[in-house]
C-alpha cells in the first residue's frame, strides 16, 4: 500500500510540474506580446460571429495571460491546491473540445496558445490539450498529495502577486515593443533573406488525379493510369491534392504599393542609404499623441536626405484625414494591414531599414527625441549598435518576480512553518 501511495504521489507531482511549467510559459509569452494575443482573440471572435466583442480583445488578452500564469504559479508552488486544480481542470475541459473544433474545421490557422514563440498546428494543439486534460484530472483527484511550498497564511499573496505581476508585465510590453520579438521582423533580420527559399529545400508534394467518363460512368484515375490513348473515355475533371508541404519561408509575402498601385517593394528593401518607415496598420485607430516627435523625425530625414514613408492599410480618405489632423507632409504607401501589424506591435511605430535589414524599431512612446536623432541614426548607419537592453529587461523582470516570492517564503518559513513545528513538538511532549 505504501508503494502504491508513493507511485500516486510521483505521478501527481509530475502532472503538477507539467501543468505548472506549460501554463507559466503560455501566460508569459502571451504577456510578452499582448497585442499579438489581442489580434488572435479578434480572429477567434470573428470566426465565431462575435465581432461585437472585438473591442474587448486587448482586455481579454491581458486577463487570459494573467489567469494562465497565475494558475501555473499556483500549481507549481502548491498554492490553493484544491481551487487551482479545479480551475485548471475547468479550463482544460473548455479548451480541449474547442481545440478539437479548431482542428476539424480550421477557422483559424493556429490556436495561438503559445503566441509566436512556439507555433503549432491545430491538431498538435488538440493532442497537447489531451495530455494536459489527463494531467489536470489526475491532479484534481490527488490534489492533497501535492507539495506545498508555502503555508496557507501567505497563499493570498502568492496568487495575487502572480496575477498583478503578469498584468504589469503585459502592460509594459503593450506600451513599448515586446522585450522579446518572436516574429520574423525582429531587429537584425534581413527581409529578402527571410523571404528566400534555400537551395535544396523540400518542395510541396502533390497528388494528381483525373476523372474520365465512359458509357455514362465516371471513374477517377491516377496520373500513371490516365486512359489518354483510349478514345472511349472522355475527360471530365482533374483534382490536385497537397500531400506534403515543403519549406515555407518565415516571410511568405512582403508587398508595398504607392498611390498609383505600383509595387515599390524593391525600392524600399534595396536602399543602401537607409529608409525610415512610419508603420500605421490603420490610421483611423492610430495614436496621435506623438505627432510632434514623428514630424521631427521626418524633418530630420528630409534634411539628411533619408527617404521617409508612412505605410498604412487605410483608405485614401483616411490618409487625407490623418494628414489634415496632424499636418503630415510625408508620402504614403500602402500594404496589407496584417503584414503591418506583424512588422511592429505599435500603431503607429517607426522602423529603420538599410538594404532590407531592420536596424531599429520604436514604439510611438519611444520615438527618439529631436536632440538625439542624429547620434542614434548615424550610429545605426555606421554599424554602431546600441547596447541590447533585451537581456537586462529579462533579468530585471525575472528578479522582480522571484525576489518578492523568495522573501515571502523566508518570512513564511521563519514565522509560520517553524512556529507550527515548535507547537507540534510541544504537543507531543
Amino acid at each position: 500500500m505504501k508503494g502504491k501511495e508513493t507511485v500516486l504521489k510521483i505521478i501527481a507531482e509530475s502532472c503538477r510540474l507539467l501543468i505548472g511549467v506549460v501554463f507559466i510559459f503560455s501566460g508569459t509569452v502571451k504577456a510578452i506580446d499582448p497585442m499579438g494575443g489581442a489580434i488572435k482573440i479578434g480572429e477567434y471572435l470573428a470566426s465565431f460571429g462575435l465581432e461585437k466583442l472585438q473591442s474587448f480583445d486587448v482586455l481579454i488578452s491581458f486577463n487570459l495571460s494573467a489567469a494562465e500564469f497565475t494558475l501555473g504559479v499556483c500549481m507549481l508552488l502548491g498554492v490553493y491546491r484544491r481551487y487551482a486544480s479545479f480551475l485548471t481542470l475547468l479550463f482544460m475541459a473548455f479548451m480541449t473540445p474547442l481545440t478539437l473544433y479548431l482542428a476539424l474545421f480550421n477557422p483559424v490557422s493556429d490556436c495561438g496558445c503559445f503566441g509566436d514563440a512556439l507555433v503549432i498546428t491545430n491538431w498538435e494543439t488538440f493532442y497537447k490539450n489531451i495530455v494536459l486534460l489527463a494531467a489536470a484530472i489526475f491532479v484534481f483527484i490527488y490534489n492533497q498529495k501535492l507539495l506545498q511550498c508555502f503555508t496557507y497564511k501567505v497563499y493570498w499573496f502568492v496568487a495575487l502577486f502572480a496575477y498583478a505581476f503578469n498584468v504589469g508585465f503585459a502592460y509594459y510590453n503593450y506600451n513599448h515593443l515586446p522585450i522579446l520579438d518572436f516574429r520574423p521582423y525582429k531587429i537584425g533580420a534581413n527581409i529578402p533573406e527571410q523571404m528566400s527559399i534555400p537551395e535544396g529545400a523540400p518542395e510541396d508534394e502533390y497528388r494528381y488525379s483525373f476523372v474520365y467518363e465512359k458509357d455514362g460512368v465516371k471513374k477517377e484515375f491516377s496520373l500513371e493510369d490516365v486512359p489518354a490513348g483510349d478514345s472511349t473515355w472522355t475527360f471530365v475533371d482533374s483534382k490536385t491534392e497537397l500531400v506534403k508541404q515543403g519549406y515555407v519561408p518565415p516571410i511568405a509575402a512582403f508587398n508595398i504599393y504607392n498611390d498609383k498601385d505600383e509595387d515599390v517593394t524593391d525600392e524600399i528593401l534595396h536602399n543602401p542609404d537607409g529608409v525610415l518607415l512610419l508603420i500605421a496598420s490603420k490610421l483611423e485607430n492610430a495614436d496621435d499623441e506623438r505627432i510632434d516627435e514623428i514630424n521631427n523625425v521626418y524633418d530630420y530625414a528630409v534634411e539628411n536626405k533619408i527617404p521617409f514613408y508612412c505605410i498604412t492599410g487605410s483608405s485614401p480618405e483616411e490618409i487625407i484625414k490623418w494628414s489634415d489632423n496632424t499636418g503630415a507632409e510625408y508620402p504614403f504607401l500602402m500594404a496589407d494591414e496584417v503584414l503591418l501589424k506583424t512588422i511592429i506591435r505599435s500603431n503607429p511605430g517607426l522602423v529603420f531599414l538599410k538594404d532590407g535589414t531592420i536596424l531599429a524599431k520604436w514604439h510611438y512612446n519611444d520615438i527618439p527625441k529631436e536632440e538625439n536623432l542624429k547620434n542614434i541614426i548615424d550610429g545605426y548607419l555606421q554599424g554602431n549598435k546600441p547596447k541590447n537592453k533585451e537581456d537586462g529587461l529579462l533579468v530585471t523582470n525575472l528578479l522582480t518576480f522571484t525576489v518578492p516570492l523568495l522573501l515571502v517564503w523566508i518570512y513564511d518559513f521563519l514565522r509560520n512553518r517553524r512556529k507550527k513545528k515548535v507547537n507540534n513538538e510541544a504537543k507531543e511532549k
